[in-house]
């Protein structure tokens, strides 16, 4: 059995950390290819890290998407500014077996020392579940509503 640091190191509690997290941590450059693909990511979406690092975000953008989805990404590439470092984001995903996905995230751009951006981290979690109860319980609502003005 392995004694307990006294002092953790940083970068390895962080490592550590980012790795292990439940949620998708991911890392693409400026051309939106992966590089950085954590053990959240792999059951999130299906794909090792293997397959995803080196491929473009395409393999968790639906094929409908991608048009607006690289539009933004260019303006935020060049501009250096994005709403969603804060504020959560909301779309559909693919899965590596073609099932959709209901994803909510963060970005956190990433800035070189010379204050150029590099990429774009993001923290991603799986709503599915979620946005599916929700999306039912409105169409029930909906069609209880629509039983009432019938009445009425």
């Amino acid at each position: 059995m392995t004694e307990p640091r006294k002092e953790l190191d940083r970068d390895w509690l962080c490592r550590r950390i980012v790795e292990g997290a439940g949620d998708a941590v991911l890392f693409a450059d400026r051309e939106g290819i992966i590089r950085f693909w954590n053990a959240g990511a792999s059951a999130m979406f299906g794909w090792s890290a293997v397959e995803a690092i080196g491929n473009s975000m395409d393999l968790i953008i639906p094929e409908r998407l991608r048009g607006r989805h690289w539009g933004g990404w260019d303006v935020v590439m060049k501009s250096g500014v994005t709403r969603y470092g804060r504020d959560l984001l909301a779309v559909p995903a693919s899965r590596k077996d073609g099932a959709p996905l209901s994803i909510e995230f963060t970005i956190q751009l990433v800035w070189d020392d010379a204050g150029t951006v590099v990429g774009a981290s993001a923290i991603l979690r799986d709503v599915t579940e979620r946005w599916t109860r929700d999306r039912d319980m409105r169409k029930r609502l909906a069609e209880m509503e629509t039983k009432l003005r019938a009445k009425g």
